[in-house]
């Protein structure tokens, strides 16, 4: 939205669009149509963005969608049980989902990347054989790395279950126990916080 009134749907991120805004540095503009240079980078990414030969500009609309992309695939989370996998392997909304108790919401393994799994190839049979397989589909929290990277919090004298990125800098997620209620959202600057590793 330019004026806070009209509101219009952002085009869906590409491939390339991901690629070269992460190749960007530095706070947004607030312009959707001011253009970025391309000045600190690397020969070996150069030649990759550059390879049709002319030097390409990616707007400021291109890069608040690749970032948007870039948060909800690495931070964007729901908690165990919310969504199940049917065995003919389709994901739907878990209609049973009545929240998690207090005590498991506390956990960081009670909460998944909403996102393909990676992590969970690489698990050995025996770790494989503890999971349920129609709500354990999808990766933990809990392997994240760097380790540390997600605080847990309780808000309202314990009514509230707050977890926030490290990572991405103002993405908060909110679960209310024992109730259906959850959901993200992000109030940053859209600058990775590449410097965790070394505040941890």
């Amino acid at each position: 939205s330019l004026n806070c009134v009209e509101w219009s749907l952002l085009p869906p991120a590409t491939k390339e669009m991901v690629a070269q805004a992460e190749q960007l540095k530095g706070r947004f503009q607030g312009d959707p149509s001011f253009e970025y240079e391309y000045t600190e980078i690397n020969a070996e990414d150069a030649e990759r963005l550059f390879e049709d030969g002319k030097e390409p500009m990616i707007k400021e609309e291109a890069r608040l969608v690749a970032t948007i992309e870039q948060i909800d695939r690495a931070v964007g989370i729901i908690p165990r049980g919310a969504f199940v996998k049917t065995p003919l392997g389709s994901v739907h909304e878990n209609r049973n989902f009545e929240g998690l108790s207090l005590t498991e919401a506390k956990k960081l393994s009670s909460y998944f990347h909403f996102t393909e799994p990676v992590n969970l190839k690489n698990k050995t049979l025996l770790e494989k054989a503890d999971l349920d397989p129609s709500t354990d589909f999808l990766d933990s929290l809990e392997h994240d790395i760097p380790q540390g990277s997600w605080t847990v919090q309780l808000e309202k004298g314990g009514t509230v279950v707050v977890l926030r990125s490290l990572l991405w800098l103002g993405l908060t997620f909110y679960h209310v126990p024992m109730t259906k209620q959850y959901g993200y959202i992000y109030f940053g600057t859209g600058e990775k916080n590449l410097d965790l590793p070394f505040m941890l």
